[in-house]
This record gives C-alpha cells, structure tokens and sequence, in this order.
C-alpha cells in the first residue's frame, strides 16, 4: 500500500482492522435510495478500496434498500479472509424513501436475514442496533430512552450464531452504559467530526476500554465541511480540506475508525492518502477550536 498503512490498525471484536475504511451508503442512488448513478463506477471503488488495503467496509441493507450490500457481493465475494463487513439495522425504508423506526423482534430478525441473504454470508460480522430518533427528522442527533428491548432482541440473533459481534450507533452515553450490561459492545457509531464534538468525553471512555468509535459523517455528509480555519491548516500542510478533517480525526484518538464514503474512485484515493498525513501540533491546536466556532454560528 502507498498510504502508511492506513494509519495502523485496531482491534474490533476479535478481528484487526485498519483504522481508515470505507463506507458504502454513497453507492446507493440520490437519497441513500435506488440504484447508483453509475453501477461500473461503484463497482470500481469497492474494488479499488480493498486492492488499497481497506479491509473494514461499512454498510447496511437499507441503503437502497439491498443496493450497497448486493454491489458488496458482486464487486468483492468471495470475499478476503481480512475483511471485515460491518453493517446496521433498526429502520427500514418507505417507498418514498422515507427512513422508518423498525424495531420489533420480527423486523430486527427480518434484517438481519436480509443483511446476510444480499451479502452471501453464513454470519455478520458485526451488527450495529442504529438507534432512530423517533421525534423530528434529524437522525444524527441520539435521544435519550432505553435500548434494552431491541438489544435483546439482537443479543438472542447473536446466541443463534448469526453475527459474531454486537455494535451501537446514534446512542448516548447512558445507552452505551446501558447497552454494556446487556451484551458485550464493540463498538460505538455516532455523528462527530472536527465541527461536531459532542462525543469528546464518551471517545476517551470508549478508549480506555478498547471499544472502537466510528464516526458517520467525518467529513460533514452530503454537506461537506465548510471552516476557514480548516481550509487555513489544509494550505499550510499542502493538503485538501477533507484530507485534513480525516488526518485529524485519526489522531484524536486510537480507537477511531473512519469510513469516510464515496462513489468516485479520484475521491477515494483522496480519502485514502489522509492516512499518510502527520499534522503538527500547532494545526491540530488550531482545528481544536473549529468546533467551538461552529457551536458559536449555530447560536
């Protein structure tokens, strides 16, 4: 590989990923819903992806819904003995490709088998329950409410040897709390990124107990990062905005796993070289105060 290794490696469950992945909702069409715009192109990054290194791809099968996770199968199954496929359930998706709350035992049950059926494998790696916010249409932002009954639910699949290992996304403190003394967590998936640190304190938990975070949206989702100060930073290094915002993220701390996602093979080569970025101190000091300023502009 020509990156450093993709900025070295991590445990997740009982496999070792490199610590930059790849995330696969922008394969789907506009709106994580439909086909892709170009399925010779999105075949092309999965492929392209791995022959780099990659080996920990994030995916779920209602992106499209069944989109990403059949154009996983076709571009790379048989699939490395390396690679990790982390996928999520708890919504699924209506035929105006609305996101909708599916958390009963029957639909919890039905994804996992949906997961497993478009990837072609026997048993998930890793499942992550994706919390959604029942009130209002912002569903990067977790609401506080118990987990218990859904978690369960994906516990027992787990016991039935049909995923190895268990994750959360958009949850809070108090529900990865409470998510621990239900089943064994590996890892964590929530919003944060350089602008949006609200997870400053639950990382370094997580650190210390060797739980890998994951955060959505590294680089701002469909709404790239906008900040002078990173742009600023991204010239003095010689590097791109997003380069910078990724660089960034792999020396907040050592239990950050990006999956930073694209459908162009150019933009995912630019990802990928973040890997091979060192930013100084002085810039890392620097993009610290990015969030503080864009707390500021939303008061």
């Amino acid at each position: 590989m020509s990156t450093k290794n993709l900025s070295d490696t991590f445990t997740l469950g009982d496999r070792t990923v490199r610590r930059l992945g790849y995330g696969a909702m922008q394969l789907a069409g506009p709106g994580v819903f439909g086909p892709p715009r170009d399925r010779d192109a999105a075949l092309a990054v999965l492929r392209e992806a791995v022959a780099r290194g990659v080996n920990h791809i994030d995916t779920s099968d209602f992106y499209g819904p069944h989109v990403t996770n059949q154009l996983i199968r076709e571009a790379l199954s048989p699939y490395p003995d390396d690679l990790v496929i982390v996928t999520k359930i708890g919504a699924r998706r209506g035929a105006d490709g609305s996101w909708i709350p599916a958390f009963s035992p029957a639909e919890l049950t039905q994804a996992v088998h949906d997961n497993l059926r478009n990837l072609g494998r026997d048993v998930l790696d890793v499942v992550n329950l994706r919390i959604m916010n029942r009130q209002g249409d912002d569903h990067r932002r977790p609401a506080e409410g118990s987990i218990e009954a859904p978690l369960t639910v994906l516990a027992g699949l787990q016991q039935q040897g049909l995923l190895r290992h268990i994750g959360l996304s958009n949850v809070t403190a108090k529900q990865v709390a409470q998510g621990r003394s239900i089943c064994d967590i590996v890892c964590v998936q929530n919003h944060y990124n350089v602008a949006h640190r609200g997870d400053d304190a639950l990382i370094d938990d997580l650190a210390r107990a060797g739980i890998a975070y994951v955060p959505f949206f590294p680089l701002g989702g469909f709404t790239p990062l906008q900040s002078s100060t990173l742009s600023d930073m991204a010239r003095r290094v010689e590097a791109t905005p997003m380069q910078v915002a990724l660089a960034w993220l792999l020396q907040r701390a050592p239990n950050i796993l990006l999956i930073p996602g694209t459908s162009s093979p150019a933009h995912l080569r630019e990802n990928l070289a973040a890997a091979a970025l060192e930013l100084p101190d002085a810039v890392v000091k620097e993009l610290d105060g990015v969030a503080a300023a864009s707390a500021q502009t939303a008061a």
